[in-house]
């Protein structure tokens, strides 16, 4: 069970994994030792799965992320994750009980590199029906 203190550690790790746990001691008013203690048990449970990094694709020249919408014939759903795990252009990867049976962040160069990323990437794998992708504008949080 987590406490007030460990919402307040996970709260300032989500916004900086890098935040020193002297900083998060002060804003507790516990030692550094206590805060390391109760990291390595949210760590242990699970709670905390793992430290990463946000990279702005526009820097990395990918100008086109999109959310895509993949759908497939029932029994293929499993095959073409899989298969979409695969390609470096996808991001993230979900099943989904909505719209979609699949979603996937894309990255793509350009609109030219998105469109041949769906027809001749996504749209030709086996058992997928139906290929849906929506443009981020802009991301708000």
């Amino acid at each position: 069970m987590i406490d007030e203190r460990d919402k307040i550690i996970l709260d300032m790790l989500t916004k900086d994994a890098r935040t020193p746990f002297t900083e998060i001691a002060k804003v507790l008013g516990i030692s550094e030792t206590a805060v390391r203690k109760r990291v390595k048990a949210l760590e242990e449970a699970g709670v905390i799965k793992q430290y990463t990094v946000v990279v702005d694709p526009a820097k990395l020249g990918y100008n086109l992320v999109s959310l895509t919408g993949v759908d497939t014939l029932p029994e293929k759903i499993f095959e073409v994750a899989y298969k979409l795990k695969e390609f470096d252009f996808v991001r993230s990867l979900y099943l989904s009980s909505g719209d979609h049976m699949i979603m996937a962040e894309i990255w793509a160069r350009d609109g030219e590199d998105l469109s041949d990323i769906i027809s001749n990437k996504i749209g030709k794998i086996e058992g997928v029906t139906k290929v849906c992708p929506a443009i981020i504008l802009e991301k708000l949080k």
